[in-house]
């Protein structure tokens, strides 16, 4: 199987989908660490100053949109995991590489693997080197270390992000291998992350129902991975964006005088973002799963 994964990972880099992406991955970097220079100024967290550096944002009424975990969680990612997913089986098939590599002594199953392990890793470059990348220039810009804490809530963000770039990609690949045609995998993949991802995202903020705006809301995976993500870089704030639309929507007036005054101590924001952890690994372990089971009863003919 290494011998598979080399090559999958030797065409991903050959391509100029990865130059696209690396170009887009720097800019987001990039845009992050202006928000932060931005932002932290004015900030008044002393305790977690490191974490600010991720959690910025730009004033103004749609600046939201553009802070690094929402760019992360309703675009840059959900694009990655696409852009690798998406002919991941039916080019093999196509191009009639399949049926030659089905021929080799090698197990059915360890292509399929290997397709989904080299995505993986290329998920994992993108999101240590754009992390590392902000975290290098923050500690230059704000001349404070991270404490154990921030690095361990850092670390578990990275993870939350490989896992939500990985529910992307298997959820590309299960249309990779459901359809023939790489036309139909990519605009279905697309169809489906405009609507869970980014539509659904929104269509709560019209509602004034606030049950029925989370009913909606948990159907979309950018949702489920900003409540996770933002517990873990706003140890201040439980959900804050949540609670704030729901003490307006009930008249409350300023809702910054709700908030907490003290954080989250780790424990507690796991605890928290431990529901979010589970959906998100369990959908990713269904998407992949049913592309397994679907490679492995296909008939596989040379072209």
């Amino acid at each position: 199987m290494r011998a598979i994964v080399r090559k999958e990972l030797a065409d991903y880099f050959s391509s100029i989908r990865i130059f696209i992406l690396i170009v887009l991955g720097l800019g987001i970097s990039a845009l992050a660490i202006y928000q932060a220079a931005q932002s932290i100024t004015t900030s008044t967290d002393t305790e977690f100053v490191f974490l600010n550096l991720f959690s910025g944002q730009l004033s103004g009424d749609y600046a939201w949109l553009l802070a690094y975990p929402n760019f992360l969680a309703m675009f840059f990612i959900p694009i990655l995991g696409i852009a690798l997913g998406f002919d991941a089986v039916n080019r093999e098939r196509i191009s009639g590489t399949l049926s030659r590599l089905i021929a080799q002594p090698v197990y059915r199953d360890n292509i399929i693997n290997a397709k989904f392990i080299a995505g993986l890793f290329i998920i994992i470059l993108f999101v240590f080197f754009s992390v590392l990348l902000i975290a290098g220039y923050g500690i230059r810009m704000i001349g404070v270390p991270p404490s154990a804490e921030e690095i361990i809530r850092l670390f578990l963000f990275m993870f939350t992000v490989i896992i939500y770039g990985a529910f992307w990609m298997g959820l590309a690949m299960l249309f990779s291998t459901l359809f023939r045609n790489l036309a139909s995998s990519l605009l279905l993949s697309i169809g489906i992350w405009l609507v869970f991802g980014i539509f659904l995202r929104f269509a709560g903020y019209f509602i004034s129902n606030f049950n029925i705006f989370l009913t909606i809301s948990r159907f979309s995976p950018s949702y489920l991975f900003l409540q996770a993500v933002d517990v873990l870089l706003s140890p201040y704030a439980l959900s804050s964006r949540l609670l704030a639309l729901y003490i307006d929507m009930l008249g409350g007036g300023d809702s910054s005088a709700y908030l907490m005054t003290t954080p989250l101590s780790l424990g507690q924001s796991l605890t928290v973002a431990w529901p979010q952890f589970i959906t998100i690994i369990a959908l990713t372990v269904i998407c992949f799963a049913v592309s397994y089971i679907l490679f492995m009863r296909q008939e596989i003919r040379s072209t």
